[in-house]
């Protein structure tokens, strides 16, 4: 097993935004109100938070590229993935986070700020290796190439610290965000994926 070093969410926030083009507001320090636009034309749809800040924006805008990546790669587990366990645990991971690359998207149309694109972790200058656990497009490749153990002990191994870094930027949301939802889905990130991660090390030993 290698190790990698996971860089503070900041360098992966500026990459987020040479990449996207964020209002001067999202930059602010301060909360932000937002208004629910269901509430203000009386059309029925659930209540948005009356406040948040840019520290939710941003957890918002890397978490989902971070999201899409951790759903990608348990995509390559269902045909690649020797071990019932891994393949158990790689549909976990993709039925967890797909609902909520959608909510966290939800959020930023509702606060009027730009979601990342699909490939948002694919090509972007600082959105590769050692960026909060995310993977290089070089390793990215050699997974998809992998099978059986070979592909099990890598997926795990990635995952591992793909977790590690959704664990660091969920902390970051915890300590710095203001919008109750959005620190309430931080401290389920923190939780989950602790647990995963203390099944991927368990299963790892007996590859």
């Amino acid at each position: 097993m290698f190790t990698r070093t996971l860089a503070r969410p900041a360098a992966l926030a500026a990459a987020l935004t040479a990449a996207l083009v964020v209002s001067a507001c999202a930059g602010a320090d301060h909360p932000t109100v937002a208004h629910d636009p269901s509430a203000a034309t009386g059309s029925p749809g659930a209540a948005v938070s009356a406040s948040f800040g840019a520290a939710d924006v941003m957890f918002a805008q890397m978490m989902i590229p971070h999201h899409q990546q951790a759903v990608e790669m348990s995509g390559l587990a269902e045909t690649r993935a020797a071990d019932p366990e891994v393949k158990r645990l790689a549909g976990q991971v993709k039925a967890a986070q797909a609902p909520e690359i959608a909510t966290m998207t939800g959020w930023l149309a509702a606060w009027g700020r730009p979601a990342p694109s699909a490939n948002a972790g694919h090509g972007m200058p600082g959105m590769d290796h050692g960026m909060s656990g995310m993977m290089s497009e070089a390793e990215l490749a050699k997974l998809a190439a992998a099978s059986g153990t070979d592909f099990d002990r890598q997926f795990l191994t990635l995952m591992i610290a793909h977790h590690e870094g959704a664990i660091t930027m969920a902390e970051e949301e915890i300590a710095d965000g203001v919008h109750p939802d959005a620190t309430a889905l931080a401290r389920q990130i923190v939780t989950t994926q602790q647990g995963e991660i203390d099944a991927m090390r368990k299963l790892l030993g007996r590859l």
